[in-house]
């Protein structure tokens, strides 16, 4: 861990908003744990063990245990620490008792959604399924499927925010649309698990998520623009940016999960974002440009002919209502700005 990421780490488990007490002597399974927020929920809940003394058990799944080790590596020969190495597309056979399931792998990368939607649904739905019926089987305590904001598609324009019920059009017959459509079925899932069998899952439905720990080589917009800063080079758009989205620090995406793992409410969803920041993407490229003038950078266009082919979303304005969230005791605070030079100053200790 870079010494950003520390501190981050150590910030998160000794947040008072959730409730370590009902991880105490536990087992918690983290899927997508080698992944920018997987690791950090693991990274917390072993700081959280040593700093609460917990006795608390983590069981990663990973698919290459040679990148676990290497991601984890301060934690090599840590007691409380497991790697599982599998597909979660695969069925889960782990005979120990498990408490708590954090859900996150998936694919990530939008360009995939274009390129490989059929693996993208399937990454989704199959392991959703797998986690589910494993969950059900060990009579977990707790789930957390980690969902995203583009279930919501594009939403009424008028509507001043989104709350969890403010659903807009989404078209499936389009292949970007892979991605959320598959979370969306999966929210139903996960829905009618707790419906029917009483499998205790939330949704939390992550907004746009960066800060320390995000790899130099990280193609995301965001990390694009960090690159842009170190490397002294202009940022180029390849939209109008004209999509206005909320954002979201990966420490309080981790402790907001922690949140609804201890504290959600079993088959309800959950918008997960900084509701203060909601910015335009051109907005946000502005503001980098801005608050970094050492980098002597400026916000330029190159147009793309076909944005759905790079596998860009359609333009939209999503403003999230985060009430829900907040009123299980979190509300996530820090800005934008601060965002960005706790990145850039992770990134540049990797680089």
């Amino acid at each position: 861990m870079d010494r950003i990421m520390r501190e981050d780490m150590e910030l998160a488990a000794a947040s008072p908003a959730v409730e370590w007490e009902k991880l105490a002597g536990r087992t918690v399974l983290v899927t997508g744990a080698t992944g920018l927020i997987g690791r950090q929920l693991v990274l917390a809940l072993l700081h959280a063990d040593r700093l609460r003394g917990l006795s608390l058990r983590v069981l990663a799944v990973v698919r290459s245990r040679e990148k676990a080790e290497r991601l984890f590596a301060e934690l090599a020969g840590a007691p409380g620490l497991q790697y599982v190495v599998q597909d979660v597309q695969e069925p889960l056979h782990i005979a120990e008792p498990v408490d708590y399931i954090v859900h996150g792998a998936s694919v990530t990368d939008s360009k995939a959604f274009v390129e490989q939607p059929v693996e993208t649904i399937w990454t989704v739905l199959a392991g959703s399924r797998n986690l589910l019926e494993f969950a059900r089987e060990k009579q977990v305590r707790g789930m957390v499927f980690l969902s995203t904001m583009e279930v919501y598609g594009t939403p009424d324009p008028s509507l001043p925010c989104v709350t969890e019920k403010d659903f807009g059009y989404l078209n499936p017959s389009e292949v970007r649309s892979s991605y959320p459509e598959a979370k969306r079925l999966t929210e139903c899932l996960c829905a009618s698990y707790a419906k029917e069998y009483g499998v205790p899952v939330t949704v939390a439905r992550l907004t746009q998520t960066f800060g320390a720990g995000v790899s130099y080589s990280d193609n995301r917009v965001f990390a694009q623009f960090a690159r842009c800063v170190m490397e002294k080079k202009d940022i180029v758009l390849r939209t109008e940016g004209t999509t206005v989205r909320n954002y979201l620090y990966t420490r309080e995406a981790v402790v907001s999960l922690l949140v609804l793992l201890t504290k959600g409410a079993p088959g309800e969803a959950y918008n997960v974002a900084n509701s203060d920041i909601s910015v335009s993407i051109r907005e946000m490229a502005e503001l980098v440009a801005a608050s970094f003038p050492e980098a002597g950078i400026r916000v330029t266009f190159d147009l793309a002919a076909d944005a759905g082919a790079l596998g860009y979303a359609p333009p939209f304005v999503m403003r999230l209502n985060t009430d829900k969230l907040a009123a299980l005791g979190y509300r996530p605070e820090m800005g934008l700005r601060e965002m960005y030079e706790r990145m850039i100053a992770g990134m540049s200790e990797e680089a």
